[in-house]
């Protein structure tokens, strides 16, 4: 059989530039925010040839100050626990006490607890609509998570970011068609699934959003492309070939 064609050099060194920064990434939210662990997962979904695909589930691939090893290479769909609800919402989310918080699922309850984790922070990394993964900041007591601590753990978020995009503008990703048009990977996603007919409530089922986050992406990719209603964005989509 074949072998697989070798990664161009660039392609190369900037993932281990991307991989380097968020290894970084986990072990500054430990030591300069002051948390207990700090964990990044990133998507699961590999990059295709028009760059960074919607995000519908992440692993957590870099970790510090863990004692067990069940949140180790977890994988988090989008809108399960709490950075599947950061990764999902695209806004940073956190809870007091993760065991008796009512605003996430409690998929990874066996993992949290294995390593005493109670107060927990999630944020993503986005850059230009892509989710380069979300950072979680945790700690082993019940404690809200003030402004200082949340803006720290941000401000690391932005610096990681900057230092991903760029990675990948030196491992020459072109923007590809939905770029052009100033779409989001996950607006591409949500218009690619409303052009075969499907409703909003079974993109959002789908897609593991809500349905007035699906209504959100519809009409800011309709006010991108021009157009008023779901027939004319497929139309103006396939005529831009964004659609194929």
């Amino acid at each position: 059989m074949r072998s697989a064609a070798p990664e161009p050099p660039d392609t190369r060194a900037a993932e281990l530039v991307r991989s380097a920064v968020l290894a970084d990434l986990a072990r500054r939210v430990v030591a300069d925010c002051g948390a207990d662990v700090g964990l990044v997962g990133v998507p699961d979904t590999p990059d295709g040839p028009d760059g960074p695909r919607a995000a519908n589930a992440m692993v957590l691939r870099h970790w510090a100050g863990t004692r067990a090893d069940l949140l180790h290479n977890l994988r988090v769909p989008a809108g399960t626990g709490l950075g599947g609800r950061a990764l999902a919402e695209r806004a940073p989310a956190w809870v007091p006490d993760y065991r008796a918080a009512t605003t996430i699922s409690h998929h990874y309850d066996a993992a949290v607890g294995a390593d005493d984790l109670y107060a927990m922070l999630g944020v993503p990394l986005v850059h230009d609509g892509a989710v380069h993964g979300v950072v979680y900041a945790a700690l082993r007591t019940v404690v809200p998570f003030g402004d200082v601590r949340i803006g720290a753990v941000a401000e690391l978020a932005r610096t990681a970011i900057r230092a991903l995009a760029g990675a990948a503008a030196w491992g020459g990703r072109p923007a590809g068609r939905s770029a052009e048009a100033g779409l989001t990977p996950r607006e591409h996603e949500v218009l690619r699934w409303a052009a075969t007919g499907r409703t909003n409530p079974e993109i959002a089922a789908r897609l593991g959003l809500s349905g007035h986050t699906v209504t959100g992406y519809l009409k800011s990719a309709m006010h991108k492309l021009g157009a008023r209603n779901r027939v004319e964005l497929a139309v103006a989509a396939r005529e831009r070939g964004i659609l194929g």
